[in-house]
């Protein structure tokens, strides 16, 4: 082990559990205390402008300026009292983070003096340099004015000494350049539809709320090995390394014990989290070596993936404190499992009932079944605009790679589930028999109880139905949510809408409710049962099933964004008034600069360490061998001499072959990038790199990883799989 790599695995060995300082309270006593939630609302402000805010959260209510003033002195007076010293408009732009600039409170006091001031106009609504973030041509670069505008929906919280008050950010012209922006709108517009759908079977219903329920999963390594792999520090995922002799192959790390020095970075995480609302409820060791998971409580959607962004940035903070650096890359390792980020997703009425769970009535069960199925033909419709909403560069490594869903979207419902649309779709009138744990038999139009079975679920799947809700577990680990959330709930909404106009249609024509809701749904039954699949996602027969069947199958990331400007998905977007076509058309240019700059930056890492690190090394080691077998023809006999030799030769002559292959690769690769980055269109440049360097990088790293199990390991000088995998 050459002497630098010693000395950081050394380090890394060496590393112990840092002490955490657990709260004397309970986690429920301060659960939330650094968020300006309705309960600090309700003691900062005034009942008048409490009122006014919770009409606003709940309807939508627009805030005048009186109130706002209101709102912004009870919030500053709360966060002064807790240490903040500046506040931030807190957003998501298009680079899928988030982004803040911080002001502090103080302003002039006209005597020579300063004094803390927020006004309702600094907290509705501020103007922040818009000229860096990604607008895909929306707005030039020398026009530089976004603003960005309070979503009182999502509570203001303190990190360390600032004030983050949630905002959405949009250009001069008024178009969207961020994620939440149009994730508000698609649950508006979901709430809308399925409200009116709701109301077939309880007049009563107000509102339906969309909810998130996400499992973070993301893998740890030592800060100081992380430091040595350039690879790592400036991609996020390792572009070269040969799999570890062991590496998950027994299955022992998943669910297993939380290593001590992990578990004390998680004591901090939940202590933090907790106190900015965040409710984490799980945590656990996930398949692959290093790799870990958490897991909050379901939340309304919007609020959710906030916080999905926020403990993001939060793991990536504390974990240096631990001496670890956190990998939310969705492949950081080859040969192993990757990371992904699963959302559970539902639709629930202000009534408190589940629209995706099964009730004890047959009004209950027909209303789960027509929104189930409603779902299902959303996606059966956009199934290639919802693989669009998780396509990435990261995300492409993962997919498909026997350890996460195929890049095909299709839905597992399980047993019964399916058995009742199955009886569905094939009566025409008279009895419905489901097959459950009492083999109920009721007319058509009153399906029983379903008691499910709890079918295992099928891993396979990347749109699986689990018991209550369906999981979309396709979305990447380091995605932001609203990508995905903000086009499946506009797809429910879009379906929705055209359901109950059908619904009312035949209603007009004489049709009894119940009778109606029941045709529209086998007709949808049987128009969405390519998306259905309840076997192995990863054969190959499935594939060619998927393509019979017409289900999307494309593979190039470049391509499947195309699904964006699709006239079905334009017609969607605008019809719901999620986002128009000038916005979409943004957002794919952003998209696909945003891959054709991932994969530069990979292919010049790589070819930086393909010729500063690799191949010098590899080119000291054959010297030596080269020096040896000079000095064995000295010592001994030419006959003897050349037999001792034939290993090293062996050897020798294969590093040859591996560094002259990398060497003519890598400068192929540069003369190909220096061809593609002259094409103007950016949606070309993106085809170009997957097409021509993605598969380079493969080629070269199969050469690095010869060599590595060739070279003398003392004189490599980066860690190893097998160091950077098993935390000490």
């Amino acid at each position: 082990m050459s002497t630098l790599r010693f000395r950081v695995v050394e380090a890394a060995f060496r590393k112990k559990a840092v002490e955490v300082t657990i709260p004397e309270e309970k986690q429920s006593e301060f659960f939330a205390s650094r968020v300006f939630n309705r309960e600090k609302m309700f003691r900062y402000l005034s009942d008048k402008a409490f009122t006014r805010v919770d009409d606003s959260i709940e309807n939508g209510t627009p805030l005048d300026m009186e109130t706002a003033d209101a709102v912004a002195a009870g919030m500053k007076k709360w966060a002064l009292e807790n240490g903040a010293t500046h506040y931030t408009h807190w957003f998501h732009p298009l680079t899928e983070g988030t982004a803040e600039k911080h002001d502090t409170f103080l302003d002039p006091d006209g005597k020579g003096g300063l004094i803390e001031k927020f006004s309702g106009k600094l907290l509705v609504q501020q103007e922040p340099d818009a000229s860096s973030f990604p607008s895909g041509g929306i707005r030039n670069t020398f026009e530089a004015r976004g603003y960005t505008a309070w979503d009182p929906s999502s509570p203001a919280f303190i990190v360390g000494d600032t004030l983050c008050i949630p905002t959405i950010f949009i250009s001069y012209t008024g178009e969207s350049l961020d994620y939440k922006a149009p994730l508000l709108k698609a649950l508006e517009s979901v709430n809308k539809a399925a409200t009116g759908v709701c109301r077939y079977f309880n007049p009563d219903v107000k509102k339906v709320y969309a909810y998130l329920g996400w499992e973070q999963e993301y893998f740890l390594v030592d800060e100081g090995l992380y430091a040595a792999r350039p690879d790592l520090l400036l991609t996020g995922r390792t572009l070269m390394g040969h799999e570890s002799s062991k590496n998950q192959q027994l299955e022992d790390h998943y669910f297993g014990a939380i290593p001590i020095r992990v578990l004390g970075f998680l004591k901090d995480l939940e202590i933090e989290a907790l106190r900015l609302g965040i409710p984490l409820k799980t945590r656990h060791n996930e398949v692959a070596p290093n790799q870990f998971e958490v897991a909050p409580i379901f939340g309304e959607c919007n609020l959710s993936n906030d916080h999905n962004l926020l403990i993001m940035g939060l793991m990536r903070n504390l974990a240096r404190n631990h001496g670890f650096r956190v990998l939310l890359h969705e492949k950081p390792f080859k040969g192993i499992n990757g990371s992904g980020k699963h959302n559970n997703w539902s639709l629930g009425t202000d009534t408190g009932i589940l629209l995706m769970a099964p009730g004890k009535t047959p009004e209950d069960n027909l209303r789960f079944i027509t929104f189930t199925v409603n779902v299902l033909k959303a996606v059966y419709r956009h199934n290639a605009l919802l693989k669009a909403s998780i396509a990435s560069a990261g995300n492409a490594h993962r997919l498909g790679a026997n350890e996460a869903p195929p890049a095909i979207i299709s839905s597992f419902l399980g047993a019964q589930v399916s058995a009742v649309l199955d009886r569905l779709e094939r009566a025409e009138g008279g009895q419905v028999v489901v097959s459950g744990k009492q083999g109920l038999k009721l007319d058509i139009a009153r399906i029983p109880e379903l008691l499910l079975d709890n079918t295992d679920r099928n891993r396979t799947s990347p749109f699986a139905f689990t018991g209550n809700r369906f999981e979309f577990r396709a979305v990447g680990s380091e995605a932001n949510c609203a990508a995905a959330m903000l086009v499946l709930n506009a797809a429910v909404s879009e379906q929705l809408t055209m359901f109950k106009a059908e619904v009312d249609a035949l209603i007009a024509s004489g049709k009894d409710k119940y009778a109606a809701i029941i045709e529209v749904v086998r007709k949808d039954i049987k128009e969405s049962k390519a998306i259905h699949f309840d076997g192995n996602g990863y054969s190959e027969e499935w594939k060619a099933e998927a393509a019979r069947r017409g289900l999307d199958s494309e593979t190039s990331v470049p391509l499947i964004i195309d699904a964006y400007l699709w006239d079905s998905s334009v017609k969607m977007f605008e019809s719901t008034g999620v986002m128009t076509h000038k916005e979409l058309e943004a957002r794919n240019e952003v998209k696909w600069e945003t891959y054709t700059k991932k994969i530069q930056i990979e292919a010049r890492v790589l070819g930086d360490l393909a010729m500063n690190h690799i191949i010098p090394v590899a080119t000291r080691y054959q010297s030596s061998l080269i020096d040896n077998v000079y000095k064995l023809r000295d010592l001994f006999p030419e006959g003897k001499a050349t037999q001792m030799s034939v290993h090293n030769l062996e050897i020798i002559e294969d590093i040859s072959n591996h560094i002259s292959f990398i060497k003519v690769k890598t400068d192929e690769m540069v003369e190909a990038r220096k061809v593609i980055n002259r094409l103007e269109s950016a949606r070309e440049k993106a085809i170009a790199y997957h097409d021509t360097v993605v598969p380079m990088l493969d080629e070269i790293r199969y050469h690095i990883d010869k060599l590595e199990l060739i070279v003398d390991d003392e004189l490599w000088t980066l860690p190893k799989y097998r160091e950077l995998l098993f935390i000490r």
